[in-house]
């Protein structure tokens, strides 16, 4: 009988991997999941949110009645259109707003993606605000020379290779907690946490700035919940049962406090799973879904804040600002590898 329970188990946790592959590769079940209605904001203006600033108040939810433009606890989801963009940055300039972004480079990645990750945020990212980039990496002295912009800077910090990618991706959340400790807090207001593999592509600015903050990711945003995959197992700390969203591990960001206190809940939770011989499904990922269903984000960036362009035609996405690449996520979020694991033994 446990033996049957557990075939059943894992027959259940490969479905929802098995869909999401069927869609990545399939151009008329994106076509079919781009007509699905979304929810709308239900919110009659931009007053009635729960403010990250004072701008906020000037957002024009109902300028993309396409798209949902507000959560039901009442914070923004951010979409093109929606904001004044000078509005944004005279604000965060009068208030001395100041952004650390994180990046690993480990290994392969480091080579294959780092230089144009940080020249294309050079073009697009927070242009006008201090910025600090917190590079690491397990080869420091490979970190190429960029050619910087005023009141930009980049700090190296040496990390270990570990021997999967499951571990660098789980183990940055305790690297980001220990430097945002150590030093971001001491010179930065805010931190964003980005993957290498992405390329900015237009504008990714204060508008992106808030308390703490989630991105909807590309491939699930317009999916029924039934179909996000969130971590099943009731034995890993990631475990849920139902959620608001499914927000992208790619990108998460915030007051350094905020991000500070995800990280290290992430971290404390994959920990915990490590000593019960547990990894959740997608990893950090996972953690972090749970978190930010435990601790609303209070602003979330739509699918434009990186966007896949394999996803077929979106007729609510009218500008990218960051794109990583559908081919490199498979591998990289591990579809494949667990597509494989499905076989019951």
């Amino acid at each position: 009988m446990g033996q049957k329970m557990k075939n059943i188990f894992k027959l259940m946790l490969c479905v929802p991997i098995t869909l999401c592959a069927l869609y990545l590769i399939s151009p008329s079940l994106k076509l079919i999941i781009g007509l699905l209605p979304m929810d709308k904001c239900s919110l009659e203006n931009a007053n009635m949110l729960n403010l990250d600033n004072s701008v906020d108040a000037s957002l024009d939810l109902w300028s993309r009645a396409d798209v949902q433009t507000c959560t039901t606890w009442k914070a923004a989801i951010i979409w093109e259109g929606m904001f004044d963009p000078d509005a944004y940055d005279q604000m965060h300039r009068r208030e001395g707003s100041s952004v650390a972004l994180t990046v690993f480079a480990v290994g392969r990645y480091l080579d294959a993606y780092l230089k144009t990750f940080l020249n294309t945020s050079e073009q697009h990212f927070m242009l006008g605000l201090p910025v600090t980039y917190y590079i690491f990496t397990d080869v420091p002295e490979k970190v190429p020379d960029i050619k910087l912009a005023p009141q930009r800077s980049i700090k190296v910090m040496k990390v270990e290779k570990n021997s999967r990618w499951q571990d660098v991706s789980m183990m940055r959340m305790k690297t980001i907690s220990d430097v945002i400790e150590s030093d971001i807090r001491h010179h930065c207001t805010h931190v964003f946490c980005f993957d290498v593999d992405q390329v900015f592509t237009g504008r990714f600015g204060s508008e992106a700035l808030g308390d703490s903050v989630a991105l909807l990711h590309a491939h699930y945003y317009r999916l029924p919940k039934k179909y996000f995959t969130y971590d099943r197992n009731p034995n890993s700390k990631a475990y849920m049962q139902t959620g608001d969203f499914y927000y992208h591990a790619a990108i998460f960001g915030g007051l350094w406090k905020s991000v500070k206190a995800l990280t290290e809940a992430c971290y404390q939770g994959i920990m915990e799973d490590k000593r019960n011989n547990v990894e959740a499904l997608w990893h950090d990922e996972s953690h972090l879904n749970k978190y930010m269903w435990l601790h609303k984000p209070t602003k979330v960036l739509s699918p434009e804040y990186c966007w896949d362009t394999s996803i077929i035609y979106r007729s609510e996405i009218r500008v990218t600002r960051l794109m990583f690449s559908c081919s490199l996520a498979l591998f990289s979020r591990g579809i494949y590898l667990h597509i494989c694991r499905c076989g019951f033994s």
